[in-house]
């Protein structure tokens, strides 16, 4: 592969995409390869090409990461009650897990899908209509094609038919090479699980759309087709395929022939992520109370920040 196009994708976060750095597993190698490939030409091509693929995303151009940070806390505190529900127990799910749990998962090889299955088992037993979504498309357009993998739930158990959507490694999406201080404090404040709605998601994503191009811009690179708002919004809407349990998971522990060693320790790391967010959350909470009563300003409603998200 020519050096330009694995240094560019050093840049642009795009090095481990295919699997074992990140709990997504969010690309295949064939992904990958069409990664590689669309670097490549986006290099040849030059920054004009690139203006072009961005052209439908957010049109703010906001720089200001501090107006960015307010966004992301907004949204947080937007979630609705069923949201922040789901939110509690999957919370409290993740951190009751073990290691003896994920080895009743059978899954090979296994880059975290196991940690996703056995959170819809606990789900399914709690009376949630959950399922592990692996979404695949091709590329469209100004679209890149790509895959990627989430947890949903569905029907009326907060009184709602709204699809939720449950992330386990939120913050991995969005993460930059060589990213502005500024950009990795704001990815820092991002859910580390997020649980909600897909509109609300929209707006999580066109707030760090216009972060990833503002750290960018800092750099002098453009934003790249596989950072644009419609590539991300592809990730988590259909088409996609639904299971609410792997193949084979009957197998005993005895007889699962794969080392779940590296989910195990993943695992580790989302727990301990989640409860220092917790901690955090719990230290700002004269903070976000404050927002919330800005929020609930009627000119702040009649003037939304992020209408536009």
């Amino acid at each position: 592969m020519d050096c330009r196009v694995v240094a560019a994708a050093n840049l642009w976060g795009l090095v481990g995409v295919g699997g074992v750095s990140q709990i997504g597993g969010g690309f295949s190698h064939e992904s990958e390869h069409d990664l590689a490939m669309m670097v490549s030409d986006f290099l040849e091509n030059g920054s004009s090409g690139a203006e072009s693929w961005c052209s439908s995303d957010s049109e703010s151009g906001s720089s200001d990461f501090a107006q960015l940070a307010e966004k992301i806390q907004i949204c947080k505190l937007s979630a609705v009650k069923y949201e922040s529900d789901l939110l509690s127990v999957v919370h409290s799910l993740i951190l009751s897990m073990n290691e003896a749990n994920l080895r009743s998962i059978n899954s090979s090889p296994c880059y975290g899908s196991c940690i996703r299955f056995y959170l819809v088992e606990l789900l399914r037993l709690s009376g949630y209509d959950a399922g592990v979504c692996a979404s695949k498309w091709q590329a469209s357009g100004k679209v890149p094609g790509g895959d990627n993998e989430y947890i949903e739930v569905v029907g009326d158990n907060f009184g709602t038919s709204e699809r939720l959507i449950i992330d386990i490694d939120f913050q991995s999406h969005f993460e930059i090479a060589k990213a502005v201080d500024s950009y990795d404090r704001i990815l820092n404040s991002l859910p580390v699980v997020y649980v909600g709605s897909f509109s609300r998601l929209k707006q999580f994503l066109g707030i760090m759309v216009d972060a990833a191009r503002s750290s960018l811009k800092q750099n002098s690179m453009p934003l790249p087709p596989w950072r644009s708002l419609a590539y991300l919004q592809a990730k988590w809407q259909p088409p996609y395929q639904r299971y609410t349990r792997l193949e084979g998971n009957n197998m005993s522990n005895d007889n699962n022939p794969f080392n779940h060693g590296q989910c195990c320790g993943v695992l580790k790391k989302l727990q301990a992520s989640l409860q220092s967010e917790m901690e955090a959350e719990r230290m700002l909470k004269p903070r976000n109370k404050e927002i919330n009563w800005r929020m609930m300003k009627p000119d702040r409603c009649r003037h939304s920040k992020f209408g536009h998200l």
